[in-house]
């Protein structure tokens, strides 16, 4: 890797309206014209469909998709232009990133709820640990003065 290897992200906005085979042909397509670009894919990864902030040429949803990558800066301008052109892709957008992007945890539901159940176990000994307050330290100094007056009286 030389010096002038840079990180990217690029979101692309895919229609609402399109099948999940040509979802999956967009996501090859790019990633296949990044390669021959220049470019190296780190991650690519389908968003899914999801409500949009504004109306975009008359679609309220759009498929996201988000590509991870690295190369020189040169292949950005072939890759934005490819979008460009295409009338599946309503939005697109690249960032340069500061390094590369933290790969995420595989999570497992079973691990993750074993875990919880682990923490609220830790929680109900660490509750039955602790000493319970007295009645003392739990009145307020208002109940110690009406005390304090029965008791002279």
């Amino acid at each position: 890797m030389n010096d002038q290897q840079s990180y990217y992200e690029t979101m692309y906005i895919l229609r609402p309206d399109i099948a999940e085979d040509e979802v999956t042909n967009h996501i090859d397509k790019y990633n296949k014209l990044l390669e021959e670009f220049g470019g190296t894919i780190l991650d690519s990864q389908m968003r899914g469909k999801r409500r949009l902030a504004y109306q975009i040429a008359k679609h309220r949803e759009g498929i996201y998709v988000q590509l991870s990558h690295q190369g020189d800066g040169q292949h950005i301008f072939k890759i934005e232009k490819a979008m460009r052109l295409s009338e599946d892709v309503i939005r697109y957008m690249t960032v340069k990133q500061e390094g590369p992007l933290p790969t995420p945890r595989p999570s497992n539901k079973k691990t993750s709820q074993s875990e919880n159940k682990d923490n609220l176990d830790d929680k109900v000994e660490s509750k039955e640990k602790q000493p319970l307050a007295s009645a003392d330290t739990s009145t307020s100094g208002k109940d110690d003065t009406e005390t304090k007056e029965n008791a002279e009286s």
